[in-house]
């Protein structure tokens, strides 16, 4: 009886398996959709466009970009959530998505609940930018003025949960500091008062900013990746400045909704690993400030988990609220 029983469940086993690569053979078979939870014109929506232009040319079917902003991402995010797990409708997630995780608690959906990571596309560092009028040119110059003032330099951020808010909370809660937050509706407001002096300091994307420090409009006071940035190369990371281990980017990945077909998965995450491993694609995004990712759906899956874990901890010791 066991040995039936075994070969019943063998055979559904092949069975099933034997399905899945026959429907990832067939996949896709018609256009593909891929929903940018985030208005036309950032990152995400331009690395988005290049590699669905590159993955309908591999895979030999549209991928068709659709931008759904709203709600902090998380409009677009819940219309993916709830879509068929077929393969023809995907998540091009930021790490928005991993601190939402923990700061809107009442979101419809869950990321480990409701997808499946596919692959990981790029990341960006951020330069902490100050005002020429703020005292400190450098990382630990600004810790000294911090400390010699708390709670009287403000830092501006594109609102409570961006990259850029999370990337001055990572800083003070490692340095000890009192900063005070300054949200903003979009980037581009904090930005021009930062600039004009209204602020003191921004985290931003060093690929946006890199002209204004140069044109001496502000100061970059440090980096927020391991590396140096290639785009200013002769500014230090924060990391090596004295604040050792600190780390921050922009990063974006693909999602599918749970239950999409694992061949399907595994298929898609070798195409955008082949686009993000071309020198010319390498070599591109590295003047623009941004890194290659690639990894596979496991790698991938565990570096979410650990993102979310990592701003969650920022996000309780800081008490941070949603607005």
């Amino acid at each position: 009886m066991f040995s039936k029983l075994h070969r019943l469940v063998v055979t559904a086993s092949l069975a099933a398996l034997a399905a899945g690569t026959a429907f990832a053979q067939a996949w896709p078979s018609r256009p593909v959709k891929v929903i940018v939870p985030y208005a036309t014109g950032g990152p995400a929506d331009v690395y988005a466009r290049f590699m669905a232009q590159r993955l309908g040319e591999q895979l030999g079917q549209p991928f068709v970009v659709d931008n759904k902003p709203g709600a902090g991402a998380v409009i677009g995010t819940d219309q993916v959530a709830k879509s068929p797990p077929d393969g023809y409708t995907l998540l091009l997630m930021s790490n928005t998505h991993t601190v939402n995780e923990t700061l809107l608690a009442n979101k419809p959906y869950s990321l480990t609940r409701d997808f499946v990571a596919v692959a990981p596309i790029n990341y960006s560092d951020l330069v902490l930018v100050a005002h020429p009028s703020v005292p400190a040119a450098n990382v630990q110059q600004l810790l000294k003025l911090a400390k010699d003032r708390p709670g009287k330099l403000n830092y501006a951020s594109s609102g409570t949960g961006t990259p850029y808010h999370m990337a001055g909370e990572l800083f003070k809660s490692m340095t000890g500091t009192a900063i005070v937050h300054v949200p903003y509706k979009g980037s581009s407001g904090a930005r021009t008062d930062v600039i004009g002096g209204q602020v003191d300091l921004m985290f931003d994307a060093v690929t946006t900013m890199a002209e204004q420090v140069k044109g001496g409009k502000v100061k970059a006071i440090g980096t927020t990746g391991r590396k140096r940035s290639a785009v200013l190369p002769d500014v230090p990371t924060i990391d090596e400045s004295g604040v050792p281990g600190y780390e921050a980017t922009i990063w974006l990945g693909l999602l599918a909704p749970k239950g999409t077909p694992a061949a399907v998965v595994t298929r898609l995450n070798e195409a955008v690993s082949r686009i993000a491993s071309q020198p010319e694609v390498q070599q591109a995004w590295a003047q623009q400030g941004a890194t290659a990712m690639v990894m596979d759906p496991a790698t991938f899956d565990k570096y979410l988990q650990d993102d979310i874990a990592k701003w969650a901890r920022v996000i309780r010791s800081a008490n941070i609220k949603a607005e």
